[in-house]
């Protein structure tokens, strides 16, 4: 279980994005993937190309996906951070969006129906724009209390069976609480770390974009498949 400290994730608000942007056009037969998240997301403490989007974009290049990636990842953003920005990420017309908010929602102590709901918009909001959707599930530490973080655990498999998302099941599996695979924080991975993260992503993304774009790859015996 990921060992999270509150008062390393706190940062202040994200600034707001632009309140209009256009769309860079995408060469024929390239899929945008936009990734919604927080310092996980945007790699916290390692360069950029480091963190786990990037090392995705790269993957999934080498195996033939003609792909483009956004990281919007923000550290210390929250569910409803995510909901405000939303609206200038769609405004880029990605294909895909990856969802991996929610974290920092209960480290700050946010009711869980307020993080579902919230989850719950950004989803809706992203598929009315015609984006595919995937949404990355995050645990918190029992220390939190049972009763809390069951609660939120529970929130992601229930937007994802609700809105008919795919899901994976734990962004940090293998990941959080693993010493060697985070840095001094405790809390964010290192390289080694968002490596290990991006495998756990990997086969779902690549499953959504076969969905997105009739160009993708077709999936090889025994490999892309969620696990």
């Amino acid at each position: 279980m990921l060992l999270l400290i509150p008062a390393l994730l706190r940062a202040a608000a994200p600034p707001a994005p632009p309140s209009a942007a256009a769309a860079t056009p995408l060469p024929a037969g390239q899929t945008l993937v936009a990734f919604l998240g927080d310092s996980l997301t945007a790699g916290l403490g390692l360069p950029a190309d480091q963190a786990f989007p990037s090392l995705l974009a790269r993957e999934l290049a080498a195996d033939g996906f003609a792909v483009r990636v956004i990281n919007a990842g923000v550290s210390g953003d929250t569910t409803a951070g995510g909901l405000r920005r939303l609206r200038w990420l769609l405004a880029q017309r990605p294909a895909v969006m990856v969802i991996g908010l929610g974290g920092n929602d209960a480290m700050r102590g946010q009711p869980v129906g307020e993080i579902e709901r919230n989850l719950r918009a950004i989803v809706v909001q992203s598929r009315q724009a015609g984006a595919k959707v995937l949404l990355l599930g995050m645990q918190i530490p029992s220390n939190y209390g049972p009763d809390y973080t069951g609660a939120f655990a529970a929130i992601y498999p229930r937007v994802a069976r609700d809105l008919h998302v795919p899901l994976v099941p734990f962004l940090l599996a293998g990941v959080g609480g693993i010493a060697a695979l985070n840095q001094a924080d405790g809390i964010h991975p290192t390289a080694a770390g968002q490596q290990k993260v991006a495998a756990n992503v990997r086969p779902f993304l690549e499953q959504v974009l076969r969905q997105a774009s009739p160009s993708a790859p077709a999936a090889r015996a025994g490999a892309g498949r969620p696990r």
